[in-house]
């Protein structure tokens, strides 16, 4: 099922295709829509995008569809880390396949360009798709659509921009009938709702495993106030965790927490570590600037809210930290599985009660 040039490309890895990631190619080979559960760092980016490039590898690039696969994320971050970590195997394997972002951040003359030369994978968010589909020619861009994917869907699904993008996902069903549908996720309550959100014929594919994360509670020596959620009183005692670390994402619950926090481990930073800070007031260049670094190796940490916290997949996160009570115990999972974003490999955190 797969070609030597994928086959080869995971023995110089040193990696073997897991089952999971080898029963959602199959199912997508065949044309099936499908819902993957698997555990942080299971490799399902990349078991969503297998089935597509392999089909993309097979054709010669006249004989494709304009737009072959619509990669959706809930983040802009996450878009372009995906872009990142896609590009690796195809420029590995010298696939003649074109990768592209579409997000809030991508110029209108990119956006027109787009529209015009359409790349064989495109990833964008569920507003960028809303928008889309609202404007001129949208059902002939569309109309050969082969693969939507679908990440992080449990975010999605039960918020008003899931009942936007499902209002999305019809539409395209509807423009493209042979399109099939990709879900992935690794938290997931309810399966059966999930894959039928989806779609009606979505199959569930569900993997176990994954190593238990090591969780800890910060007990501090410093006096915790009645009031307050900023945890400024921690700041010594964070300090010192991200000095140990190798890299620290360190979770608010708001920009503006985000924004102090930052401000206090500077006051402290008396050995001029790479802090920096990353949210989504910050102009796109600041941004991306960030992610360069941290995909480089070159911070010590990141203070950050929900911007990097679903899928985000930074391998040199060893520790999150997280700052108080996050909005639900979903996101809380999310959050810890950045660090040690590896299947086999503990993720580790430190909770910080304020």
């Amino acid at each position: 099922m797969i070609p030597p040039v994928f086959s080869n490309w995971f023995t110089h890895r040193g990696w073997t295709p897991r089952p999971h990631q080898i029963a959602l190619t199959e199912a997508g080979l065949a044309g099936d829509s499908a819902l993957l559960i698997a555990p942080t760092g299971g490799g399902k980016t990349l078991a969503g995008f297998l089935a597509s490039l392999i089909d993309l590898a097979g054709q010669p690039a006249s004989a494709r569809p304009a737009l072959h696969t619509l990669y959706i994320s809930p983040l802009k971050a996450l878009a372009v880390d995906v872009e990142r970590n896609l590009l690796t195997p195809v420029e590995e394997m010298g696939l003649n396949i074109r990768i592209e972002t579409r997000t809030g951040d991508t110029p209108a003359h990119k956006r027109q360009r787009q529209r015009k030369s359409p790349p064989d994978i495109l990833l964008t968010t569920p507003e960028q798709l809303a928008l889309f589909i609202a404007s001129d020619h949208a059902e002939t861009f569309f109309a050969d659509l082969k693969c939507v994917i679908i990440d992080e869907a449990h975010a999605l699904a039960p918020q008003k921009r899931g009942d936007l993008l499902c209002l999305g996902l019809s539409t395209l069903a509807s423009w493209a009938p042979h399109c099939r549908f990709i879900g992935l996720s690794a938290t997931v309550k309810d399966p059966d709702y999930l894959a039928r959100w989806l779609s009606p014929a979505a199959k569930i594919i569900e993997t176990q495993g994954g190593s238990k994360a090591d969780i800890t509670l910060l007990e501090s020596e410093a006096r915790i106030p009645w009031s307050g959620h900023s945890g400024r009183f921690a700041v010594p005692e964070i300090y010192q965790a991200v000095k140990a670390a190798h890299l620290t994402l360190l979770f608010v619950n708001t920009r503006a927490q985000a924004e102090q926090m930052f401000q206090e481990l500077w006051n402290v930073n008396e050995d001029g570590l790479a802090i920096t800070l990353h949210h989504g007031s910050l102009a796109k260049e600041q941004r991306r600037k960030v992610e360069a670094a941290m995909s480089c190796g070159a911070l010590k940490a990141v203070v950050c809210t929900s911007t990097l916290d679903l899928g985000i997949d930074w391998g040199e996160v060893d520790l999150v930290i997280q700052m108080g009570a996050p909005k639900g115990a979903a996101r809380l999972i999310q959050r810890i599985g950045r660090a040690n974003h590896r299947m086999d490999e503990a993720s580790r955190a430190l909770l910080v009660p304020t």
